[in-house]
């Protein structure tokens, strides 16, 4: 992957346009570079990636961080990928794999924003915020990509490189040790495969409350047998808990949670 830097002239166009930053903003981005060990050339783009999509058309702000989340998703996978190649020098593709959708997962994002204190630093439309948004997983995940996205343009692949590698080692080693949050859907399929040549089957059956609050319940059929529903805030952490419940029941684990 070549290594940027810089911005091309649209992208500048794109960042000139965006809303000025208050004195009492840029106090508080300079105080996350300081504490991140990272510093942006445009302190636009930086507050960029903490813009989250319902606030736009509120408070000057006509874009947000989805495009950013988009590139950074990228950029985090192929660090991600560079790191396990060089370090898990015995492990073969499918084990690869499988490492990676845990270290990149919704769940390790959510926590290395919180350490970051990126909760604090978001910018919410009004029912986001009444609803609880700071402290939702998939928000602070997006935003946390968002920030490797536009740290990608900022300066480049190395320095993300640079700064994201601390913060993955740790994961890595607790996938390896067996120490992380399984993925119960990963898990769910390969038993299901193993046991009936099949694959389990998601269904949505329920959903209420707002689009700012919204909630799911999903089922999941194993070999014509319903687990569930599970509920969660996104229709991926309902199917999740839906497949950890079949999961469980198919592998005689009864609740005890993470392997």
């Amino acid at each position: 992957m070549t290594d940027r830097g810089n911005f091309t002239h649209c992208s500048f166009q794109a960042i000139r346009s965006l809303p000025e930053i208050t004195p009492e903003r840029k106090k508080a981005l300079t105080a996350f570079q300081k504490a991140a060990r990272i510093r942006f050339k445009s302190l636009k783009l930086l507050n960029l990636s903490f813009v989250h999509r319902s606030v736009v058309n509120e408070s000057g702000h006509k874009s947000n961080n989805e495009r950013l989340e988009f590139l950074g998703d990228a950029i985090l996978g192929a660090v991600t990928a560079t790191l396990l190649y060089e370090k898990l020098t015995e492990k073969k593709e499918g084990e690869l794999a499988k490492i990676k959708s845990v270290v990149v997962s919704e769940d390790v994002l959510a926590g290395i924003a919180r350490e970051l204190q990126i909760d604090t630093l978001l910018i919410l439309g009004r029912g986001e915020e009444l609803s609880g948004g700071r402290a939702k997983k998939a928000i602070l995940a997006d935003a946390m990509e968002a920030l490797i996205g536009a740290l990608y343009l900022d300066s480049g692949y190395n320095v993300v490189f640079n700064f994201l590698h601390p913060r993955l080692e740790p994961e890595i080693a607790k996938v390896i040790d067996k120490r992380h949050t399984q993925d119960y859907k990963s898990l769910l399929q390969e038993l299901t495969q193993r046991l009936y040549r099949t694959y389990p089957i998601y269904q949505l059956v329920k959903r209420s409350g707002p689009e700012h609050a919204r909630f799911f319940w999903t089922e999941v059929t194993v070999n014509d047998q319903s687990y569930g529903p599970g509920m969660g805030k996104t229709k991926k952490s309902a199917e999740r808990e839906a497949a950890k419940m079949a999961y469980e029941s198919l592998s005689g684990i009864n609740g005890k949670g993470d392997l």
